[in-house]
């Protein structure tokens, strides 16, 4: 009976992963970028809605992404001492080309 109930609880620890959406600000690195993120967070005292950024690194194993490109991320074992997170797809292209 265990083996079963641990074998329907594989798939469920695999989809566990953050996915984050971003703009591209920089490319220049080889097959890496860094890709800043957005999110409203409300104040804790006041209530206002405040805008953070949070710059990450990721993996972009192609070199296909351009700077403004609007991607997702997914989050990955660490690759190398910053790079935590892969590229998944290119969702928008931006405007320089």
């Amino acid at each position: 009976m265990t083996t079963s109930a641990n074998t329907t609880e594989a798939p469920r620890k695999r989809n566990l992963r953050k996915t984050r959406t971003g703009v591209v600000l920089s490319n220049k690195m080889e097959k890496s970028i860094v890709v800043a993120v957005t999110r409203r967070v409300r104040h804790k005292l006041y209530g206002k809605y405040m805008t953070r950024t949070t710059k990450l690194m990721a993996q972009d194993a192609n070199n296909e992404c351009n700077i403004g490109d609007t991607v997702l991320l997914m989050e990955t074992r660490p690759l190398s001492k910053r790079i935590r997170w892969r590229l998944v797809e290119i969702m928008k292209r931006g405007a320089t080309e």
